[in-house]
C-alpha cells in the first residue's frame, strides 16, 4: 500500500501541557488520556472531538508536577486549548493544567516549552578569586569549583 503524498497528509501541532496536583496524587498516562478524550467529548461532542484528535505522545508526572505533549490537528489548536483547560481531574485527583505553548514539530515543542534543550556546555580553566580554577561554560554562565563547593558566576565575574 502506497503512503498519501505530504500535501494530502495531516498536519499537526503539539501542545506543551504543564501538569500540577497534590504532592502524593497518582496520575498516571492512560488516566490523563482518558480525561483529555472525556474533556473533549463533553465540550466538542463526538464529530469535533474527532477531527481535533488530541493525542498524548509524551507524558512525565511525578511529586505533584508534571508535562505532557499533546498532538492535535493543525486547524483545531483553538478547540484543543479549551478542552485541556477543562481537564479539572484525574481519577478523581484534582489537577491544575497549563498550556505551555504550542509547536509545529515535537522537538521544537520539547526544547521551547518543556526544558529538554540539549545544552552545549564546555570545561575550561578560569581565574577566579585570583585563582586558576576548573569551570563547567554554557553561554554566559559558569559553574566554577572551588575549595567549598561550587560557585554560580557569570563570564563578566570569572575575568
Amino acid at each position: 500500500m502506497k503512503h498519501l503524498p505530504k500535501h494530502l497528509r495531516p498536519r499537526w501541532r503539539y501542545v506543551a501541557v504543564g501538569i500540577e496536583s497534590w504532592a502524593d496524587a497518582e496520575v498516571g498516562r492512560r488516566a490523563f488520556q482518558r480525561a483529555l478524550w472525556y474533556s473533549a467529548g463533553n465540550l466538542l461532542g463526538d464529530a469535533g472531538s474527532a477531527d481535533a484528535d488530541l493525542t498524548l505522545l509524551s507524558f512525565d508526572h511525578a511529586d505533584g508536577s508534571g508535562e505532557a505533549v499533546v498532538r492535535v490537528r493543525h486547524g483545531h489548536v483553538d478547540d484543543a486549548r479549551a478542552a485541556i483547560a477543562c481537564v479539572s481531574e484525574v481519577d478523581g485527583e484534582p489537577v491544575g493544567i497549563l498550556v505551555r505553548g504550542i509547536s509545529g514539530t515535537v522537538r521544537a515543542c520539547e526544547e521551547r516549552y518543556m526544558g529538554r534543550a540539549t545544552a552545549s556546555s564546555t570545561q575550561r580553566d578560569v581565574a577566579f578569586e585570583g585563582a586558576e580554577r576548573t569551570a563547567t561554560v554554557r553561554g554566559d554562565a559558569c559553574d566554577v569549583r572551588t575549595e567549598s563547593g561550587r560557585v554560580g558566576a557569570t563570564t563578566f565575574d570569572t575575568e
